[in-house]
């Protein structure tokens, strides 16, 4: 198992847990428009730490940024291997292709 893989198994157990016990748990208790807000502020930082040619901080920011996008896809149901499959599905084919066959 990956550490993402492991990562989305602790973030999915934690769904139901009490918010007091988890920062995970009090994200969930917000909603998943909450979560979607987050992961949106934590990809600005990221955003930020790019364009300032921060690359300490470009790698504590892609952390939350994963760990964000974690959470929000499990407020909304939606698994980590979902997301794998359908990177698998686009392996070897051109982003220009594959763009062109959404529309």
């Amino acid at each position: 198992m990956s550490v993402l893989e492991d990562l989305a198994a602790t973030i999915a157990a934690r769904k139901g847990a009490d918010p007091d016990s988890s920062w995970t748990a009090k994200l969930f208790a917000k909603g998943p428009e909450k979560c979607a807000e987050k992961f949106g502020e934590e990809a600005i930082e990221a955003i930020i730490a790019a364009a300032k040619d921060d690359r300490e901080n470009l790698v504590y920011e892609a952390a939350d940024v994963l760990y964000h996008l974690l959470v929000m896809l499990e407020s909304r149901d939606v698994r980590l291997a979902e997301v794998l499959d359908e990177l698998s599905r686009r392996q070897g084919v051109s982003g220009i292709a594959e763009k062109a066959a959404r529309g």
